[in-house]
């Protein structure tokens, strides 16, 4: 198995600890056919892109990719703000885009008091190594569905991690739409049994991907490659890699419609 491009990074224009410039050395370094630097979302608090601060994102991203002959995206990794599926990614904003990840994070403005306070106790439950059942994971559900029923969603990144929903059913959505499922090269976010329904009982796509903040990180899948090979994840499956690249939502949609 081996990476051809990874489609989720950050560098200092959300939480990561590098530039565009360190990143896409480390690209080349690797050889990667590609990959996609992913910022937080607008709607992040604390370390969301700045819409202000974008065309000069984009600017970099273009420099870096002349200077070092690797693909990048222009990527971003907006927030799933609650059970609407309601996105502060518009449809103004797709143009500046290649990828549209969406994620649960809870330091991130919510639809809703009620959306908000499912965020903390998903977040504080999941650090604690408690389970939470029932409302919680039926609203956290319809917010995964919900965002990818609504926008182009090209990949749901890091299912479950400091949220609870059923995953299956998440999955089962990403299927009918045509949006990657994340298997994390960082944190294992789905349990074994949670894998192995999605690849049984649904026809759901994956994409393996670093979520590196670093360039030390950018294109390490190993923790995802162990849990990948202890379930019995088709390789055919998985988008990125091999040599395969996916074939994005968000690319089909502004061929479309822009």
């Amino acid at each position: 198995m081996k990476l051809t491009a990874d489609l989720h990074a950050h560098t200092r224009y959300s939480d990561g600890h590098c530039t565009v410039d360190e990143q896409a050395a480390r690209a080349k370094e690797l050889g990667l056919a590609a990959f996609a630097l992913t910022e937080h979302g607008y709607s992040h608090l604390v370390f969301g892109l700045k819409r202000k601060e974008r065309a000069r994102y984009t600017h970099e991203i273009e420099e870096a990719e002349k200077k070092y002959g690797v693909k990048i995206l222009v990527g971003i990794e907006e927030n799933i703000l609650g059970r609407e599926g309601t996105s502060e990614l518009g449809i103004e904003d797709y143009a500046n885009f290649d990828l549209y990840l969406a994620g649960f994070h809870v330091m991130s403005s919510h639809e809703s008091w009620r959306d908000w306070r499912n965020g903390w106790r998903g977040y504080l439950s999941y650090n604690m190594g408690l389970h939470l059942k029932g409302r919680i994971v039926k609203d956290q559900t319809q917010g995964y569905i919900n965002t990818v029923k609504k926008n182009p969603v090209d990949m749901l990144t890091h299912i479950n991690f400091q949220c609870f929903a059923d995953a299956l059913e998440v999955a089962k959505c990403c299927a009918d739409y045509g949006t990657y499922v994340e298997i994390s090269g960082k944190k294992t976010h789905f349990t074994d049994e949670e894998l192995c329904d999605i690849v049984q009982k649904t026809s759901a796509r994956f994409l393996v991907n670093s979520d590196a903040h670093s360039p030390k990180r950018l294109g390490d899948i190993a923790l995802a490659k162990e849990q990948i090979e202890r379930v019995g994840v088709p390789l055919e499956r998985i988008d990125n890699i091999d040599g395969r690249m996916p074939v994005l939502r968000l690319a089909e949609y502004k061929k479309r419609n822009l």
